[in-house]
C-alpha cells in the first residue's frame, strides 16, 4: 500500500515537483513548474486525480482547485498557501504541510504567484479553472 510518506519521499529523493499515486495504486512522477503538471493531468481526461493523493512542492490556490476538479482526496505541499488550504478543506480533502504561508511568491521573489493572483476572490475550483486555463494559454 503506498503511503503518503512515500509520496512525499519520492518528491524529494527524485527532486519531482508533483508525484500522485492514482487510485489503482500507480505512481506518476513530474517535474514541470507551476500548475502546468496537474492541468494537463485534469485536462487530459484520463481520472488519474479521481480518488489520488499526492506530494506537491508548492500549493496554492490554483493548484488546489485542480485538486477539487480532479477529485483527489488528499495532498501534502512541502509550502501551502492559506488560500489553497481553505479551498482544499472546503471540498473535504485532507492536506498536511511543512510550511503554511499567506501567499505564494513569484518565481523572481518580487511579487505574488501571478495563478494565486489571478484567482483573488474566487471561490469554487470551476471557477477557478477556466482561469488557469486561459493564463496557461495565453489568453
Amino acid at each position: 500500500m503506498i503511503t503518503m510518506e512515500m509520496l512525499i519521499d519520492i518528491l524529494h529523493k527524485d527532486q519531482c515537483s508533483l508525484v500522485v499515486a492514482d487510485s489503482d495504486g500507480m505512481l506518476h512522477t513530474y517535474h514541470g513548474r507551476g500548475v502546468k503538471d496537474l492541468y494537463g493531468i485534469l485536462d487530459n481526461g484520463s481520472g488519474t486525480l479521481s480518488g489520488a493523493m499526492l506530494a506537491d512542492k508548492v500549493i496554492g490556490k490554483g493548484a488546489a482547485a485542480l485538486m477539487a476538479a480532479g477529485g483527489v482526496t488528499r495532498a501534502h505541499g512541502d509550502v501551502v498557501s492559506a488560500a489553497a488550504r481553505k479551498l482544499l478543506e472546503h471540498y473535504g480533502i485532507r492536506i498536511t504541510y511543512n510550511t503554511l504561508t499567506d501567499s505564494i511568491i513569484n518565481r523572481s521573489g518580487t511579487g505574488p504567484c501571478p495563478v494565486e493572483h489571478l484567482l483573488e476572490g474566487i471561490d469554487t475550483a470551476a471557477e477557478c479553472v477556466p482561469l488557469i486555463a486561459g493564463f496557461l494559454n495565453g489568453k
